[in-house]
C-alpha cells in the first residue's frame, strides 16, 4: 500500500455538517474537546437553525459546527474551512461558500442520491459542478452503508443504526487529524451508561471509521498539527455560557454570599440556568419561572433577602425584563442581568449572533434608569465579565448588566481554571450600625447605599418602585427627585474607578483605529494582527466596559487619524459614542446577517478607509 500523505499545518478549520438530527453538534463538541485535551488552542462555532426539527434533507434544516484548531493562538473559528464533512447534498449547498479554495470535501456518498438532491433544490445530478466546488478535493466515503454493515450483527433497527453514523464520519476525521480516540470513547461510556449497546455501537463505529482512514490513506492524507504553545496550568474546554456560570459561582464564593438565579428558559442562554441547577451541592438555589418577568422579580426579591441575585435571558427577554430591571434601579439592589444576545427583533434568529441589544441594555426603561454595562469578549472570559459584574452590583449596589451572545455562549475555547486565590476579594455593602442606619444615606466617595435586608434587628426600611428620600420614606418632593435621579446616575458614573484604562493592540497612535465591543474580539485581532503584518498603521481598542466608558477613551481615540466601529448591528455603539465624545468623525463596518465578521471583511474595510 502506497504510505500516507502526512501534511503539516499551523493552523486547521473543520466543518461539521448534515441534518439536524444527524449528531453534528455532538460530533464538533467531541473532536474539540478531544483536540483541547491534545494540547492545541482551538475555537468553535455551532451553527444550527431554530426549528426543532426542519423537513430532513433541505438547506433551511443543516446543522453546522466549525472548529479551528493549531499551534498558535487561535482567536477565531475561521473564515473558511479547509475541510468540510458533508453528511448530505444539502450540507454541501448550505457550506460551499464556507470552504476554503482547493480544500477537503469528505461526504457520504449514500446520501447523495435523486431524492436528497432533489431536496436540496439541486438541478443536475453533479452538486459540486452546481456550488462551483469542482477545484476541491472530493473524499467519497459510503458512510451509511458502512455503518449498517459494522452493526449488522448488533439487533438494532434501521434507525438506531444510522443514529451512529456520526461516530463513523468523527473516527475518519479522528485519524486524518491525528486525533486519540480515548476521551471520545470515555464519553460515551459515561454519557449511555444504562445502555451498553448504544455504548458499543457506537464505539464499534466510531473504530470503524479510524480503521477505514487507516485503510484508505491513499486517499485520504492525515494531516499533523503541533500542540500551541500556552501557559502552564489546569484546562478545561469551555463555553460561554458555562464560563458565565462559573464566574458567578467564584463571585459567590468570594462575596460568602448564597447565589440565586431566577430565569425563564429561552435561547441561546439556557444553558447558564441548566449549569447553575446542577450545582446544589454549592449551595446554589435556581428557580424557573412561568415567565422573563417573574424570574426578575424573583431574582429581585432574593437580592432584598440578601442572596447574590442573577437573572439570565436574550434580547426578546431583555425586553420583557425592562419594568423590573427599573425597580431594581430606584430601590438600589445589587443584581446581575446577564443578556445572551441573538438575531432580532422580536423572536427574530434565535440560533443566530448580533449585537444589536446595546441600545436597549443603555437607554430601554422608562424613565432615567442608568445601569452598568458590561460586554464579555471571549467565551472563557465570560467567567472574568461576570465575576466582575457580581463585584461590581455586591460593592456600589447597583444592577449590572452583562452582554455575551450566541457566538460567546455557544461557541468554546481552552480555559485555564485559575485559582481562588487569584480572584480578587468581593465585599458587599452589608449594613453593621443599626443606630446610624438610614436606608438611602450614602458612601461620599461611590453613592453606594448600605444593603440590608430582613432578619436584621434595627435595620427595618421600606423598599419598592416609589421615590424616596434619605431615610426611607415615600417622597414626592420634585427637588428631592431631581436630587436623587442626578445621584443614580452619578452613582453608575463613578463605577469608573473600577474600570481599567482602555489599551490598544498595537500602536498608541497611527492611521486607523479599529474600535469594536464585546463577542467581536477575536476577529478583530486577527484582523489587526494580519494588517500590522503587512505593514500596515492600524490598532485596535476594544471595549468590555460600556456603561461607564474607561475614562482615558477620549484620550486613546484622539491619537489616530480615523477610526472606524465595527459591529454587529447597524451602528449602535457607534452612536453611543457619537453622543458621548462628538469631538470624533466615526466610520462604520456593520453586519447583521446573524454571522459573526470574517477577517477578510474586516480588512477590506480598513483598506478601503487607508485608501480615502
Amino acid at each position: 500500500m502506497k504510505d500516507a500523505k502526512v501534511i503539516e499545518l499551523d493552523e486547521v478549520a473543520i466543518r461539521f455538517s448534515g441534518d439536524s438530527g444527524d449528531g453534528m453538534q455532538l460530533t464538533g463538541t467531541l473532536f474539540s474537546d478531544a483536540t483541547a485535551l491534545l494540547g492545541n488552542d482551538i475555537s468553535t462555532f455551532p451553527d444550527y437553525p431554530s426549528e426543532i426539527r426542519a423537513p430532513q434533507g433541505t438547506v433551511g434544516g443543516v446543522s453546522g459546527f466549525q472548529v479551528q484548531f493549531g499551534q498558535k493562538q487561535i482567536n477565531t473559528p475561521g473564515d473558511y474551512a479547509h475541510v468540510l464533512i458533508a453528511m448530505n447534498p444539502a450540507a454541501v449547498k448550505a457550506n460551499a461558500k464556507f470552504m476554503k479554495p482547493g480544500g477537503t470535501i469528505i461526504y457520504d456518498s449514500d446520501a447523495f442520491n435523486e431524492k436528497n438532491l432533489n431536496k436540496a433544490n439541486f438541478k443536475t445530478d453533479d452538486p459540486f459542478g452546481e456550488c462551483n466546488l469542482d477545484d476541491y478535493f472530493k473524499i467519497p466515503v459510503p458512510i451509511s452503508s458502512l455503518t449498517k454493515e459494522g452493526l449488522k450483527d448488533f439487533g438494532l433497527d434501521n434507525k438506531s443504526v444510522l443514529r451512529s453514523k456520526n461516530m463513523f464520519a468523527l473516527g475518519l476525521v479522528c485519524w486524518m487529524f491525528n486525533r486519540p480516540l480515548d476521551y471520545i470513547e470515555e464519553f460515551i461510556k459515561n454519557k449511555f451508561a444504562k445502555k451498553p449497546v448504544v455504548v458499543e455501537s457506537n464505539v464499534k463505529v466510531l473504530h470503524d471509521g479510524y480503521n477505514y482512514g487507516m485503510n484508505m490513506q491513499h486517499m485520504t492524507p492525515s494531516y499533523l498539527v503541533n500542540p500551541a504553545n500556552i501557559e502552564k496550568g489546569t484546562y478545561r474546554n469551555i463555553n460561554g455560557n458555562h464560563a458565565t456560570a462559573w464566574g458567578l459561582l467564584a463571585a459567590a464564593e468570594k462575596s460568602g454570599l448564597e447565589l440565586f438565579l431566577g430565569s425563564y428558559p429561552i435561547t441561546p442562554a439556557t444553558d447558564i440556568l441548566s449549569a447553575l441547577s446542577e450545582r446544589k451541592d454549592l449551595g446554589v438555589k435556581t428557580f424557573q419561572a412561568e415567565d422573563e418577568i417573574a424570574g426578575i422579580t424573583s431574582a429581585i426579591g432574593a437580592s432584598f433577602a440578601g442572596d447574590l441575585a442573577v437573572t439570565t435571558t436574550s434580547g426578546p427577554g431583555l425586553a420583557l425584563k425592562s419594568e423590573a430591571i427599573g425597580l431594581a434601579v430606584m430601590a438600589e439592589l445589587p443584581l446581575v442581568i446577564v443578556n445572551v444576545q441573538r438575531g432580532g427583533p422580536s423572536t427574530g434568529l434565535p440560533t443566530k449572533t448580533e449585537q444589536s441589544d446595546l441600545m436597549q441594555a443603555l437607554y430601554g426603561r422608562n424613565g432615567e434608569s442608568p445601569v452598568v454595562v458590561l460586554a464579555a469578549s471571549t467565551p472563557s472570559d465570560c467567567f472574568w465579565y461576570a465575576f466582575k459584574a457580581a463585584k461590581i452590583a455586591l460593592e456600589r449596589m447597583v444592577p449590572v448588566l452583562l452582554l455575551t451572545d450566541g457566538f460567546l455562549g455557544n461557541g468554546s475555547e481552552p480555559w485555564r481554571i485559575p485559582k481562588m486565590s487569584e480572584l480578587p476579594s468581593i465585599t458587599p455593602r452589608v449594613a453593621k450600625d443599626a443606630g446610624s442606619f438610614q436606608a438611602y444615606k450614602r458612601d461620599s466617595e461611590n453613592l453606594a447605599r448600605e444593603w440590608a435586608f430582613p432578619g436584621m434587628a434595627g435595620f427595618e426600611h421600606r423598599i419598592g418602585g416609589l421615590e424616596k428620600n434619605e431615610t426611607g420614606t415615600v417622597s414626592h418632593d420634585p427637588d428631592n427627585h431631581q436630587k436623587n435621579t442626578e445621584i443614580r446616575e452619578e452613582k453608575v458614573q463613578r463605577v469608573v474607578d473600577m474600570v481599567p484604562d482602555l489599551e490598544t493592540c498595537g500602536d498608541d497612535e497611527g492611521d486607523v483605529l479599529v474600535v469594536a465591543w464585546g463577542g467581536t474580539y477575536g476577529h478583530m485581532i486577527s484582523t489587526v494582527r494580519e494588517l500590522r503584518k503587512e505593514g500596515k498603521n492600524v490598532s485596535l481598542a476594544h471595549f468590555n466596559y460600556i456603561k461607564p466608558l474607561p475614562k482615558n477613551t477620549a484620550d486613546v481615540f484622539s491619537k489616530f487619524k480615523k477610526i472606524i466601529v465595527c459591529e454587529l448591528n447597524l451602528g449602535q455603539f457607534a452612536s453611543y459614542l457619537r453622543d458621548k465624545m462628538p469631538q470624533f468623525e466615526y466610520h462604520q463596518n456593520n453586519k447583521v446577517k446573524g454571522l459573526p465578521f470574517t477577517v477578510n471583511e474586516l480588512k477590506q474595510s480598513v483598506y478601503k478607509l487607508l485608501e480615502d
